[in-house]
């Protein structure tokens, strides 16, 4: 786990790198606590001023769950318990009491979506990426409180767009819809643009970050207040379409939706 999560903190910036690029960084559950508890606590993890989030390699930021690991799940219990796990991790990276900078090359997909959205800021390179294609690969759905946030950045429409179409939006898109704060050119680009950024904002009245950060989080979080999605997340992972999404994900073939 040590070599697939890595971290730093150097002149008060702390640096996460998902380190799976044989794997687009895909997450596992390890990868994944690891995330909540640096940005739970960053005093206790060498108290940075401002947090980047970056994928190894060029490739992807982050692919989302190693899919791998839902074999396991049987029941409606496996998912909720899924989505909550999950969540625990978003609100941590949305609650951090630092800003938080996602630096993203290449694929920026599923949970690795989710993760960038929750970050204060998204710098992107022109290889980027974003979509969360889980009509074309697994058949499952986003929980009530990440649909909200999609929302909320993006619009009901957009969000409809890209869940139906199973796309992902492209670099010029994403900046022109508000997705993305910066494009860059390249990735040698993207580390020396976050740097300059990081070090700007480390310089700034940290009470001043913290208290915007946590009235629009709220503000977010009204939006799903009391809306109940557990029907919704249960009728998916549940279903033999999602058996099967899997399988054929994992076995590099096209999936034979059934519709149940």
């Amino acid at each position: 786990m040590t070599d697939e999560f890595l971290y730093d903190v150097a002149d008060g910036i702390g640096t996460i790198t998902l380190n799976r690029p044989q794997a687009r960084n895909a997450l596992t559950f390890a990868m994944y606590e690891r995330l909540a508890e640096i940005c739970s606590a960053p005093d206790s993890h060498g108290a940075p001023k401002v947090i980047v989030m970056t994928g190894a390699g060029e490739k992807a930021f982050a692919a989302g769950t190693d899919i791998a690991q839902f074999r396991e799940f049987k029941t409606a219990e496996d998912a909720l318990a899924y989505e909550n796990r999950i969540e625990k991790v978003i609100t941590a990276i949305e609650s951090c009491s630092v800003p938080t900078i996602a630096a993203i090359s290449g694929a920026v997909t599923g949970g690795g979506a989710a993760i960038a959205c929750a970050c204060d800021l998204r710098i992107a390179t022109q290889s980027a990426r974003f979509g969360f294609p889980v009509a074309r690969t697994l058949g499952n759905c986003l929980s009530m409180a990440n649909y909200a946030r999609l929302a909320s950045l993006l619009g009901p429409a957009r969000v409809k767009d890209i869940i139906f179409t199973a796309r992902l939006v492209e670099a010029d898109e994403g900046h022109r819809v508000g997705l993305y704060n910066e494009l860059v050119a390249d990735h040698a680009a993207l580390l020396a643009r976050v740097k300059e950024l990081a070090e700007t904002i480390r310089g700034h009245a940290p009470l001043t970050m913290r208290a915007t950060k946590e009235a629009l989080r709220r503000l977010t979080e009204a939006a799903s207040a009391d809306v109940d999605g557990d029907d919704l997340v249960a009728l998916c992972y549940t279903s033999a379409d999602f058996r099967e999404g899997m399988e054929a994900f994992l076995g590099k073939r096209t999936p034979n939706w059934q519709g149940k």
